[in-house]
C-alpha cells in the first residue's frame, strides 16, 4: 500500500510540474504554433489596426474582421504585434494543436504505464525497516 501511495504522489508532482510549465510558456506555445500554421506577425500601422489588437483577448486566437476580410488574430499586446492568419491558416493552427495535445497526451499514458510496471518493491529497503515490514 505504501508503494502506491508513493507512485501516486511522484505522479501529482509530475503533473504538477507539467502545469507549470505549460503555464509559463502558453502564448509563446501558441505563437510557435500560429507561426508553423502560416500566420504572420503585423505590427498595427493603423488606429484600426490598433484599436482590434487592444480589444481581442489576450493569449487567444480570435475571428477579427478587417476591410471586409475575415483573418485570426494571437495578440502579442506586450510587444504591441500580433500573430495574423486567414481560414487556411486557423485551420492549420487547429490541427497543430490538436496533433500536440494527442502527443502530451500520448507521452503522459506511457509515463504512467512505466510508473506502474516498476516493481517498487525491488528497492532495497523500501517496504522494510530493520527486517519488519511497514504496515
Amino acid at each position: 500500500m505504501k508503494q502506491i501511495s508513493t507512485a501516486i504522489r511522484f505522479l501529482a508532482v509530475v503533473a504538477l510540474g507539467v502545469f507549470a510549465a505549460g503555464c509559463s510558456s502558453n502564448l509563446r506555445d501558441k505563437e510557435n504554433l500560429a507561426a508553423a500554421a502560416g500566420f504572420q506577425v503585423i505590427t498595427p500601422s493603423s488606429p484600426d489596426q490598433e484599436a482590434i489588437l487592444k480589444s481581442l483577448p489576450h493569449g487567444r486566437v480570435s475571428p477579427a474582421t478587417y476591410e471586409g476580410k475575415e483573418y485570426f488574430v494571437l495578440p502579442d499586446a506586450a510587444n504591441n504585434r500580433a500573430w495574423v492568419g486567414g481560414p487556411k491558416q486557423y485551420q492549420a493552427f487547429q490541427q497543430l494543436r490538436l496533433a500536440r495535445q494527442i502527443s502530451n497526451n500520448n507521452l503522459q499514458a506511457a509515463q504512467m504505464n512505466q510508473l506502474a510496471s516498476m516493481n517498487w518493491g525491488s528497492w532495497g529497503g523500501w517496504g522494510r525497516w530493520g527486517g519488519r515490514g511497514w504496515h
